[in-house]
């Protein structure tokens, strides 16, 4: 067999090396071996058993026989098979026919018979022919003695199942390469632990989850699997969050795989090769439109699965792994999260298959964390351990930087007068900052840094202070020049003179970079470059460039540890801590990397610095939601209802997961009901099952109003010291008390009671409890009132912690009572040689007033009226208190309880009762009606039926199936379509008004517009009002106001112009926005043309669909077009 050929070894069959060894010659496996020579019998030589025993023993053959060949989906298992226990009373032919272990011989064979610890000990240990024979003096004894001792097989409980199973990736992999002796793919370098686990697993074919640190290494998963699959001709899928790491993938995965394809909104590169890099969105769109790619799919990649945590994107996720197919085996690759096996255990129960979760928190670089408290030339040395490499919090480091900045401010209050410098450092003193510590980290030989700043306005006023700061040398300064004459030449000619370009330029030259959105995307991109040449010394970013692609530098900084998350200020989260600080430490150059966090006004709170250093990262939670594009998809397709793709979001997964074992016990249940005798409901027990109605809504509505009660200021200013109540908790039934001390804290109220109870020796309450099944059978009485309890023996008392929830009731009744005192007394006869002392005269007071009030009223002493006493006006309260009233006179003049079998048939009735109303909670569990999101589903389709999307029976209309090719926007874009508000409009016009749809800088359209252009923006933002107002009449929870409040219409001066042919260089006059911004705007807006363009042509509007591509190609120019740097 040729050495190509492995792949294609049959099942069962070795894959190690031949028997003669690798210099041998290789000899068909239907020749004769050394030891037989042509037709001979020549007894093996000692040479040759002994080399072929080096190669044998290697080999383990109940573990490493293959019982799938690599590639193919199905195998044969060659393992034998357990055979079924015989029934109890019968022998087993098989069993008699098995030679028996007469004793005596091979201490192997008895090993081999006793040993129950090998891999398949197990099986044997429980094969009814492995159990040892008992001795009998005859056949027919032994045959009656295992039939009489055969016990019933009690029943199972419902089996957990579990798809998460974590990985032990603390011992090493001794044995990696005997287990894979042909890897796919090699790299330079020996991989880590948790990475060869992942490539054991990969060659099983098995999904894995990885969640790691940043930079600790988990491409390499990705890369094993691109590999494997080429090996096997099949293909892989990589997606990423956002198109700039797919760029960076692509020319990464290019340069070490060759056949790589890349698909992103706008590009499309060799979309036929093995692996293709696109983003979560373009994969999402495949799984809809049933792409050909699917069918030849053996791997999904996932990379920055904690992305999924996004609100705007996150359910992009959630849709692609609901939909994959299940013959796609799937590879997370995710930041480090608590919740890793819930989530991996969510993915698993959808696909019915294991997922393997390898969670390593070691780092491959240790980070060392420090405060730095400089701001000139004479405090640059003001850097102050905090946590240390091994993850130990330095205080002593922490109070040494709160002094260093005490002594500064009193200082500057000496010479400057009482004010203090404030919370926000200007440039000058930002300026002061920034060259004092890049002065000491060049000192300690500490750069490249990237600093953190999370505002883009500071990012470049930052970079653009440092005009003194030169960090590059001649050398340096012509590769760098070189580079960007190259990168720029392919840009036209005004377009290398705009002042974004100069401006980064010069900063490049003198090794500075500045990265964020509003960067002009070559830019971002030439700066990426020369940071990971190690050209740029100190890169200015916000927090995007800490996603994904590894770009490692010895430091990084944080200006500051609070960001603006669009909505208010607040601290940085600890993932998002973790996420950017490990870009610090070049894995194999630098033994520790270093974080830096500068404090500019005042030092941070040590707490709030633990939490952010030390805190553990967010966890992974669903962001799943409906649109209307994903219900519009699933009504076309067959395969999926909604409700399906509801209920197997991970939204719904803590509800659905254990739905195996609720199904179990339905099963269960409706077997035992079946069991059950039918109650007797006829003559005077005709009103039986009415009563057991009514008593259980009284007690319902009765707990609804005390709830309320509980909820309101009155209610809870009546449960004061003193006052009386009736208890009902797990310990106590109907019990009255006398509150001795109420909590002041609001949030969660506790009050301490005084409470009645049996004595302990007295065994009263369980005695009565079990003399009759029918001692507890509720009679008029009991349901009206509240049967209180009372001690049949001598009476005792305990003290009590009481919820709100444990109050029954709250009685008119308020004792005196010295509730210190009674505290007092009870805590010190709770000690062992107190325990026999009587009680104090006020708790002996207390507890006689609770018994004498339990003799005289039976049925409870008065409650306080909740609308009259305690003044709740509330609809609920009074209506609530009506019924009760109705439901106390239905039960005195029910006709069953005077019936002599009246007991014996209510408790029939009850367990029937109990039971079905089980089975009703376990079937709303299990139906689509217990779903979080139907309510909001019905309102959509309610939407899409008012506007003719969908018919009364579900079916998807054309203008359904029009709004299913759209991006977004989709019920705007496809009204403004059917309305023939575009139709009239030459094409740079649409363009204009659609960048209100895609544009994400709020602002006015501006007065200089043409007055058609002016029309259409009213004309849009009408049909956006109309939407809105159906939306709000279908019960939808969006106003109108922010309905319509998602429209920029900011930029539609700009793209009107650049659409008319202005250079991008006039562009910067019409718009404060930064370049980058405008070119992403233009960029969608591209995407959305072409979108439009083939909506156009479904419906049969060639003109419109024209007028879509001429717009697409007006925008489709210069520098906002210019090619990505990855894919050259």
């Amino acid at each position: 067999m040729a050495e190509g050929d492995r792949s294609l070894v049959p099942p069962g069959c070795c894959r190690g090396p031949s028997p003669i060894g690798p210099s041998g010659p290789k000899t068909p496996d239907h020749r004769p071996g050394p030891g037989l020579q042509g037709g001979g019998m020549d007894e093996p030589s000692l040479m040759d058993l002994s080399s072929r025993e080096e190669h044998e023993e290697e080999l383990d053959f109940e573990k490493d026989l293959l019982t799938v060949p690599p590639g193919f989906k199905k195998g044969v298992d060659f393992a034998p098979q357990d055979r079924p226990a015989p029934a109890p009373g019968l022998l087993s032919l098989s069993c008699l026919l098995e030679p028996l272990d007469l004793g005596g011989g091979d201490v192997e064979e008895n090993e081999a018979v006793g040993q129950t610890e090998g891999p398949r000990g197990d099986a044997a240990s429980a094969s009814p022919c492995r159990a040892p024979l008992a001795r009998a003096s005859s056949l027919e004894d032994l045959v009656l003695r295992e039939a009489a001792t055969a016990p019933p097989e009690p029943p199972q409980p419902p089996l957990q199942e579990q798809w998460a199973v974590p990985v032990d990736v603390t011992s090493p992999v001794g044995d990696f390469y005997r287990l894979i002796p042909h890897p796919a793919f090699q790299w330079a370098f020996e991989p880590d632990v948790f990475q060869k686990q992942a490539i054991l697993h990969l060659e099983k074919h098995d999904s894995v989850f990885v969640a790691a640190h940043t930079s600790a290494g988990k491409t390499v998963v990705a890369e094993y699997a691109i590999a494997l699959a080429q090996k096997h001709m099949t293909r892989t899928i990589y997606t990423s969050p956002i198109k700039a790491l797919s760029n960076q993938k692509f020319r990464d995965f290019r340069n070490t795989f060759g056949d790589v394809g890349l698909l992103t909104g706008d590009v499309q590169l060799h979309p036929e090769a093995s692996c293709l890099i696109m983003t979560t969105e373009i994969l999402r769109s495949m799984l809809y439109s049933g792409s050909d790619v699917i069918r030849d799919l053996e791997w999904v990649i996932f990379d920055e699965v904690h992305y999924i945590n996004d609100a705007e994107r996150g359910v992009v996720w959630e849709e692609v792994f609901i939909m994959l197919p299940d013959h796609v085996s799937v590879i997370l690759l995710s930041a480090t999260v608590p919740n890793a096996l819930e989530f991996a255990d969510w993915i698993g129960r959808l696909k019915r298959r294991q997922i393997y979760v390898i969670s390593t928190l070691t780092r491959p670089v240790p980070l060392e964390h420090h405060l730095f408290t400089g701001n000139s030339p004479k405090t640059q040395g003001e850097l102050f351990l905090l946590l240390d490499s091994r993850g130990a919090f330095h205080t002593k480091g922490y109070y040494a930087a709160v002094e260093a900045k005490k002594e500064r401010m009193s200082k500057h209050a000496q010479t400057f007068g009482a004010k203090q410098p404030g919370r926000q450092a200007g440039p000058a003193q930002d300026r002061g900052v920034y060259l004092s510590l890049l002065a000491s980290l060049r000192a300690r030989a500490q750069l490249p840094v990237v600093v953190f700043t999370f505002s883009r306005g500071r990012c470049d006023e930052q970079a653009s202070g440092l005009t003194s700061l030169d960090l590059t040398t001649s050398s340096e300064k012509s590769e760098i020049h070189l580079f960007l004459q190259r990168c720029l030449a392919r840009l036209r000619g005004s377009d290398r003179q705009l002042p974004q370009v100069l401006h980064m330029s010069e900063l490049l030259h003198r090794g500075l970079g500045v990265h964020h959105s509003g960067i002009l995307p070559i830019l971002k991109e030439i700066v990426e470059m020369l940071f990971s040449r190690g050209l740029v010394k100190v890169l200015f970013a916000t927090e995007t460039f800490a996603m994904g692609v590894n770009m490692p530098a010895r430091t990084v900084v944080f200006d500051s540890m609070r960001k603006h998350d669009g909505s208010a200020f607040r601290d940085l989260l600890p993932g998002e801590y973790v996420q950017m600080a490990g870009r610090a430490g070049r894995r194999g150059l630098d033994p520790t990397g270093t974080v830096v966090l500068l404090c500019k006004a005042r030092v941070p709170e040590m707490a709030d610095l633990h939490r952010m250093m030390m805190g553990k990262p967010s966890q992974l939670q669903s962001q799943f939601r409906l649109t209307y594009t994903m219900i519009l998809n699933l009504l076309r397709v067959d395969a999926l209802r909604v409700e399906d793709m509801m209920k197997r979001s991970f939204s719904e997964f803590p509800f659905r997961k254990d739905s195996k074992a609720h199904e179990q016990t339905l099963a269960e249940l409706t077997k035992k009901l079946g069991s059950l005798e039918e109650p007797d409901v006829t003559g005077q027990l005709a009103d039986l099952p009415d009563y057991y109605g009514w008593g259980e809504e009284l007690v319902e509505t009765r707990s609804r109003i005390q709830q309320r009660i509980l909820e309101s200021v009155n209610g809870l200013k009546s449960l004061s010291v003193g006052r009386v109540v009736v208890v009902k908790s797990q310990e106590h039934h109907n019990a009255l008390g006398v509150i001795l001390q109420v909590s002041s804290s609001s949030a969660s109220r506790v009050f301490t009671t005084l409470v009645l109870c049996d004595k302990p020796e007295s065994q009263g309450l369980q005695d009565r409890g079990l003399a009759t099944p029918t001692a507890d059978v509720p009679h008029p009485d009991d349901l009206v009132g509240f049967k209180l309890f009372l001690p049949e023996g001598p009476c005792d008392h305990t003290v009590a912690k009481l919820q709100p929830a444990d109050v029954a009731a709250i009685t008119t009744k308020v004792l005196r009572v010295h509730g210190e005192k009674i505290l007092e007394d009870f805590s010190k006869r709770q000690q062992p040689k107190f325990r026999k002392d009587p009680p104090l005269a006020a708790v002996a007071t207390a507890v006689q007033e609770l018994v004498r009030l339990a003799q005289a009223c039976p049925a409870g002493p008065p409650t306080l009226d909740p609308v009259s006493d305690l003044q709740l006006k509330d609809v609920s309260v009074v209506e609530g208190g009506l019924r009760a009233r109705k439901l106390e006179e239905l039960i005195r003049g029910a006709q069953c309880v005077h019936s002599p079998r009246f007991s014996a048939q209510y408790v029939k009735l009850r367990e029937r009762m109990r039971i079905q109303k089980e089975m009703a909670r376990l079937r709303f569990l299990l139906s689509d009606q217990s779903l979080l999101l139907l309510p909001e589903y019905h309102q959509r389709v309610e939407v899409l039926r008012t506007l003719g999307y969908v018919d009364e029976a579900g079916t998807v209309k054309l203008a359904g199936r029009v709004a299913c090719a759209m991006s977004s926007h989709e019920l705007l874009l496809t009204e403004l379509m059917f309305d023939n508000a575009l139709s009239a409009l030459r094409p740079e016009e649409i363009a204009a008004l659609l960048s209100g749809l895609v544009c994400q800088t709020p602002g006015d359209p501006g007065d200089h517009l043409p007055s058609t252009l002016k029309q259409g923006v009213e004309r849009v933002r009408a049909v956006a009002k109309r939407i809105g107002e159906v939306q709000v009449a279908c019960g939808l929870n969006q106003t109108v106001e922010e309905f319509v409040g998602e429209l920029n219409f900011g930029l539609v001066e700009v793209v009107y112009e650049w659409a008319r042919g202005m250079p991008f260089s006039e562009l910067a006059g019409l718009s404060g926005t930064p370049e980058g911004l405008v070119v992403r705007c233009i960029q969608r807006l591209a995407e959305m043309c072409r979108s439009l363009r083939g909506a156009a042509r479904l419906v049969g509007e060639p003109v419109l669909g024209a007028k879509m591509e001429t717009a697409a190609t007006l925008l489709r120019r210069d520098i906002v077009f210019a090619a990505s740097l990855y894919t050259q």
